[in-house]
Parts: C-alpha cells; structure tokens; sequence
C-alpha cells in the first residue's frame, strides 16, 4: 500500500475562497467516479459555501468535551475505517481541542496519507509557522494556529487561490464571507487594502520559490544542463576589490527590470587559500547585497572561469555581471583573463555583462610568495642546502673520491636537489639545479675545468639531470606544500570545531574568547568594538592582553569586521590571507557569544520584572484581602464599644478588646512579613553576625505561638553558631508558626537541634498532612500556601521570608517528609569557629 498523495490550496487571505475551490474539486472527482468524502469540513455559515456540501458523502464528526463544552472534531478512527480514494480536510493548520487523537490537524492528514488515502486540505498563507513574525508585523495580529511549511512543501500539488484585494473587500461588504455585525470591524483592521497586498504578495512569493524547487528537481532528474529563462537570474562575479560594489549596483538595475529579478553575488576563492582579495571589502560588499534583496555565496575554485559557469548554470541563472579586468596591459600576455574567458565559454544561453570601472587597469597586488607558507627557516635552510651543498659535494669528491663515475655523480647532485626541495620548496630546488649542473659540467664532464663538453653523450646526460631535477624539485615541491596545507586544515578544522563546540555549549565567555584569540594568533591584544552608527565613537565590549585596549580598527594591525557595526581589533603583528579566514569565524562567534551575553542580561531583567510584578500583584491582593479581614474586625469591636445602644458586660468588653488586640497582632504580623520580604527582594538585609547559643534563641522564637503546641529538645552542649541572632529568631518564630498551623490538634510541633561536623541544624517536626516530593521547592516562593486553604490568616509569606533570613545569615532552609507522616524542616547554621560545646557533662533538657 502506497503514501496517499496530499493537494493544498493554498489562500492568500481568509475568504478568498479555498474551501469552496476544494468543494468544486470533489464533485469534480465524483463526476469521473472517484469515491470521495468529506473527512471535515468548515462552511462558517457561508451560503455558497454550504451549498456545495450538498451530494458530498460526510463522515460524522466526533464529539469532545472540553470545559463544561462540547466541541467537534474530525473522526480520524472512522475514515480510516470507511477508507475513501480521497478525503477533504479543511483547516490543515487547526489546533484540535485537548483530548483529540492529535495535537493538530495536519498530524491527522499525516495519518491518513500514511494509510493511502489522498487528502485534499486548505491553508492560508499566514498560518505558515515561517511567516509568523512576517505576518504579525504586517496585520499586527499573531497567528497562534500555524503548520510547519516543511508539512505544506511535502505536498504534491499547491494551488493558488487568490483575489485582488478590491474584489475581496466586496465579497466582505456583500456578507459572502463574514456576518454583517461584523463586516465593519474586518474592512477597518484586519482586512485594510495594504494588508491584503501584503499578504497576497506572499503568497505569490512564496508559491514561485514552490514552483522553483519543483524546477530544479526536475531539472536535476533529467540532467538538463542548459539554462531554462524562466526568471532573471543574475550572477555577479566578485573578486574583493573595490569595483564589486558598481557591480553590484548594476545587477540590481538590471534584475529591477525583469518581474520577480533575483541577483546572487558570488566569490570564489582558490582551495590552497591564498587570495589578494580584502575580507573587510568583502564584509562590505556582502552587507550592500544583502540589503539590496540578493544573496552571497562563497565558493571554492580553482579554475575561476569554470567555477564561476559551473555555479551559474547550477542556479539556472540568465546572465552574468562581470567587471573589466583590473591586469594592465602586459599581463595579457599570461593569458585572456576571466571575462574574456567566461564570455567566450558561457554559450548562447547565458548574456555575460562586462562592466567599466574606476579600477580598470590599475593592476593588482603583488601575489603572496609560495614559499611563504613554509616559513622562513626552512626556505633559509633550503637555500644553503641547494647553493653551498652542491659545492661541498664537489670538494668532497674531488678530494676523496675522484674517479665515481659521471652517473654516480649526477645522483649525488640529484640528492641534494631533492633534498633543496624537501627543506625550503621549489626556488631553492631551481637553485641547486643551475649550480650543480654548472659544477658537473666544470669538473666532472670532459674536458675538465672548462665550461663546454666534447661527448654528445655527456651532453644529453647533463639535459637529462636537468630535466630530473626539476621534475622532482616540482613534484617534492607541491607534496611539501600539499602536506603543509593539510595540516595547516587540520588545525583550522580542530581549532573551529573546538570553537564552535564551547559557543554552542554555552561555555566560553567573551574575554575567554578573546583570549583564546590572542593566543592562537600570538598576538599582544585583541578587542571587539562596537559602535551604533557609522558617525558614532566606538566603543570596547570586550578585551584581552593589553591594559589599555584598543578604541579605533584604524589602530590596529588587523582588523577584522563583524557586519556594519562591529569589528574584531587585533594589535601585534600582520596576518596573512590564510590566518584571516580563521580569524573571520572566530570574529562571528565573539559576536554571537556578545549577544548571547546581552540577551541572558536581558532574560533575568525580565525575570526580576516579572518576578517582581507577581510579587507586586500577590501583595495587592493580600492588601486586599488578608488585610482586610483584621481590620474589619477592628472596626466591627470598635464600633461596638462606642455603641450607645447596648449595655455590654465585664466579660463582653474584655472579648471585643481581646478581638481588637488579636486582630492589631495579626496585622503586625503580616505587615511584618511584607516588610521582610520586601527587604529580601531589594537586598536591603544586612546581619550583623555575632556568635551565640541556639538555646539562648529559639525560646524567644515561641512567643506567638500556644504554650502547649511545642515541645523543644535543645542540648545545652551544642556547640556556638555565627549568625544574627534577631533574624535566626524570627526565622525560626516562622517556621514554628507554620507547624503549628499545619499539625493536628493535640500533637505538638517537636523542636529539636543538634550538632553535626561544622554545622548546627534545628529541626522542626509536625504531623500535619505533609508536602508532595514535587512541591517542596514551590513552599518556599512567596505568596504560596499548600493546597491553596491554609489554616487560619496568611498570605503564605512565612517560609519565604523563613528562608531568605536563613541564606543571609549564611544557613539553609529545606524540607523533609517526616517518619511516619507529617514534614520537617530542617534549619541549617554555621558552627562558630573556635567555639567548642558549652556544658559537655549535661544532658539534654526536654521541656514544653
């Protein structure tokens, strides 16, 4: 059984009349005899659209409830079961309500194309996941339905349903598409003209790139090579020099006179890595293009004429921008040049422009030496291997072994050539080659000591030396200078991967980064600088190595540009083509690692907004309410008091003052609360830590609770701890009040400490309901109370203010299940330092 084929009509806008074009398909179909169904189907009161309904077979919908609300949805299980040739899905980007078979609709379409079954579904533009940031800021509406485009790309056929805007502002004044209450609000927002070309427009685009990708693969299945105009493509060749940006600039015109224009801009850069071409120029050149609406490529080549075609016909471009060559005159004679080049072999389908420019025939820059990449020793030692070598040899030889024979001696020479090579590349080779044929043919080829030779034989010996020679100083060259490189990649590859690996991880900061720069490079600082605009000063975001960073790139020895805004300075020394490329990627992640510094900066910002927002709203509504009910009896004693209307008893008076009394003390409490956590959240608390006894503390702590509802257990021989003995105090009077709370009458709350290691914990242990593993750590928060319905007043600020004093004086607060049942909280304090235990002989005194 085979995929079911999938065809989306694909609106511009809401109404432009997609379901309806997809009814129209399916009696379409039942005409020719093809079992079709309505799988779902949404006519949202829409008369023509319900019309077309009528003779369609439709599977009934299933029915879920959801909130005190039936909703319905589409019975995935009873199509798959009726297992129709084709069924029609409205809504591919519908959100099905919780409880459905899946998520979203389009995963049900996915299930039934698996099953062979061919979908027809609709879909408006907007509601594609990447144009939702698009979308929004044309409409100002976010679109929270969206269906990924990769499941709207795998589809089969996509057709286009759309209507000029002036044609759909009628539909909607004429009730076609909205109910009359509400056409009014839909012209005036959501569906105002420039909306509707805006999203028109991308429809359009967005279909012609569809239609693009179907071009190409058809193309690539048949291997057509030849180039097929069916839309302006422009290829601009760029070299880093300073004429890409006219260059540039005439592509876009050109592309601006074709419908639908696109302009590439492409640098192709030789394998071996080494280039005149300016990366700062080329930084400059790729932000122009991208900001006119074209792209750029880079590509590696080192036949630039045949790269540069290849990579046209590759995106079936329609002509090429080239500029006039920058050589003079006399450098023709190496060859035509790549425009000429290009124009010739680029065929009757491709134009090729060539473009005057200021920097015609100002010549390049000098080409970077090859031997430069083997460094400077060995290029110093090959040249005294190939020049002082071979005369050595022809002391030696003269001296101690005269009479070896002219071959012998040709292979000796020839070692030393190849060995020039190996050391210090080709120069030194071609060297060692004229100064040992010059000394074979002096002392070693008859007649001696003089520069001629009379045996042809010798002659053709000497040619042939010659030619060895410099075949295998060649050869030797290019191996050291391919085994060169390839280490050199190798390198690169690790430093990168290493690189890329500790940004994406989330590992290195800026100033790592940049000293890790520094380092690999081997220079004396290194600072990324930023500025907001081409008139503003720079400024230094970050550093290393020099105390005084540098403040301009026009001061450093390399400076490497990081879009319009930014760049990487370097101060020490000179870089070469090769480091630059390196140096580039490194350059891009300190500016990813800076923004990501800035927007972790910003998320906890909006984290210490939000944060304090909930606390700001939680403390409006304890004003509102917690504070409220003891005032309320405050006022409600007090007015009966000062009531002249009845006579109230001894024992009366005494309850409303009692009243009066409890309710001032519960206001004091909280408005207590409050002010500690306000003073926890500005980081205002300051302990004034000092040694101290625990039993010298916890009693106070007992004053607000009933004298029978606490039992402490506190040894006297528990060693002093550090901390501020106001906010130990009020830290564990919470904790306590909490238990209390909590536990069940007639089982008192158990206060027991001991000395563990270093450390002191107080333990306060009820037999109350207790706290779930997973709602241990939400206690804490402010403003949360367990279950919502604490016994007696509160706002559920105790443990949060218990535990904020508990880290300023340097403890923990944590909770733990009790034995049994029940929870403990565990007080952690810092032992004093040099204090031993109080009162070793004395046991532990248990009172209530």
């Amino acid at each position: 059984m085979g995929r079911g084929k999938l065809r989306i009509y694909l609106g511009a806008a809401p109404g432009v009349g997609k379901t309806y074009a997809m009814l129209s398909e399916a009696h379409r179909r039942i005409e020719r005899g093809t079992d079709c169904v309505v799988a779902f189907v949404e006519h949202h009161n829409r008369p023509r659209t319900e019309v077309m309904l009528h003779g369609l077979e439709q599977i009934q919908r299933r029915e879920i409830e959801y909130r005190d609300t039936v909703f319905t949805e589409m019975d995935v299980d009873a199509v798959l079961e009726r297992r129709p040739a084709v069924a029609l899905v409205d809504e591919l980007a519908h959100t099905n309500v919780p409880g459905s078979r899946n998520a979203k609709r389009w995963q049900d379409v996915e299930e039934l194309l698996q099953a062979g079954i061919d979908v027809v579904s609709t879909v408006n533009i907007q509601h594609l996941e990447s144009l939702g940031d698009v979308v929004e800021s044309i409409t100002g509406v976010r679109q929270r339905e969206t269906v990924p485009d990769e499941v709207v790309r795998r589809a089969d056929q996509i057709e286009l349903v759309d209507m000029s805007p002036q044609a759909l502002r009628r539909r909607m004044a004429h009730g076609n598409v909205y109910k009359p209450d509400k056409v009014d609000a839909a012209l005036s927002n959501y569906f105002r003209p420039g909306n509707l070309t805006a999203l028109r427009e991308l429809a359009l685009l967005w279909t012609a790139d569809r239609v693009d990708e179907y071009l190409q693969e058809y193309r690539t299945e048949h291997r057509v090579s030849r180039i097929w105009g069916s839309r302006e493509r422009i290829v601009v060749g760029l070299t880093g020099g300073p004429e890409g940006r006219t260059l540039i600039r005439r592509a876009v015109r050109l592309a601006e006179k074709g419908a639908g224009g696109e302009v590439l801009a492409v640098y192709i850069a030789r394998s071996d890595g080494l280039s005149a071409a300016s990366p700062k120029e080329l930084a400059a050149q790729r932000t122009l293009v991208e900001d006119l609406g074209g792209t750029f490529h880079h590509v590696i080549g080192d036949n630039i004429p045949s790269a540069l075609l290849d990579f046209a016909r590759g995106v079936n471009a329609t002509q090429i921008v080239l500029g006039v060559s920058r050589r003079r005159t006399w450098q023709y004679a190496f060859g035509p040049g790549v425009s000429a080049t290009v124009a010739r072999e680029s065929g009757p389908d491709l134009d090729v422009h060539i473009v005057t420019h200021g920097e015609a025939a100002k010549g390049r820059g000098l080409p970077v030496a090859r031997g430069a990449r083997l460094g400077r020793a060995r290029i110093i030692w090959g040249w005294l291997v190939g020049v002082f070598g071979p005369v050595l040899l022809t002391l030696l030889l003269n001296g101690l072994a005269p009479a070896v024979g002219l071959a012998n001696d040709m292979l000796l020479f020839l070692t030393l050539t190849v060995a020039a090579a190996l050391i210090g590349g080709l120069l030194p080779a071609l060297g060692s080659v004229a100064i040992g044929s010059l000394l074979l043919n002096y002392y070693f080829t008859p007649p001696l000591h003089e520069f001629t030779i009379s045996d042809p034989k010798n002659i053709v010996a000497i040619v042939i030396f010659v030619g060895v020679a410099v075949s295998v100083a060649s050869v030797v060259d290019l191996a050291a200078r391919r085994t060169h490189q390839a280490a050199r990649l190798r390198a690169e590859s690790e430093i990168l991967s290493f690189l890329a690996g500790n940004v994406l991880r989330g590992e290195t900061s800026l100033e790592s980064l940049l000293e890790q720069v520094r380092k690999i490079f081997n220079m004396e600082s290194v600072a990324l600088l930023e500025r907001e605009s081409d008139v503003d000063p720079w400024t230094c975001t970050g550093s290393a190595g020099a105390t005084r960073p540098l403040v301009r790139p026009e001061d450093a020895d390399v400076d490497m540009p990081v879009g319009d805004h930014m760049a990487l300075a370097l101060s020490g020394r000179v870089l070469p083509a090769e480091d630059r490329r390196v140096l580039a990627a490194f350059a891009a992640q300190a500016a990813v690692v800076l923004d990501r510094q800035r927007l972790v900066g910003e998320a906890e910002h909006a984290r210490e907004l939000a944060e304090g927002n909930r606390i700001r709203t939680a403390l409006l509504a304890a004003v509102s309410h917690d504070l409220r009910t003891p005032l309320a009896g405050i006022k409600a004693a007090v007015s009966s008091l000062r009531s002249d209307d009845v006579e109230w008893s001894e024992a009366d008076h005494a309850e409303l003052l009692e009243g009066i009394e409890a309710g001032a003390d519960r206001l004091d409490h909280l408005v207590g609360n409050l002010l500690d956590m306000s003073r926890l959240q500005t980081g205002t608390v300051t302990p004034l830590i000092r040694d101290i006894y625990v039993d010298e503390v916890v009693p106070m702590a007992l004053g607000g609770v009933p004298e029978d509802s606490v039992v402490l257990d506190i040894p006297e021989n528990l060693p002093m701890v550090a901390v501020d003995p106001g906010l130990l105090e009020r830290t564990v009077a919470n904790i306590v009040e909490n238990a209390v709370k909590y536990a069940p009458e007639g089982e008192p709350v158990v206060v027991s400490a001991s000395a563990i290691a270093d450390r002191v914990e107080v333990r306060v242990t009820d037999r109350g309901p207790g706290v779930p593993d997973e709602a241990k750590s939400r206690i804490f928060a402010p403003f949360q109370r367990y279950g919502d319905a604490p016994r007696g007043a509160g706002v559920g600020l105790g443990l949060a203010v218990a535990r904020g004093f508990a880290e300023a004086i340097g403890g923990t607060l944590t909770a733990e299940d009790t034995p049994g049942g029940g929870m403990t909280m565990v007080l952690t304090l810092p032992a004093a330092v040099g204090h031993p235990p109080a009162h070793p002989d004395l046991p532990a005194a248990a009172t209530s």
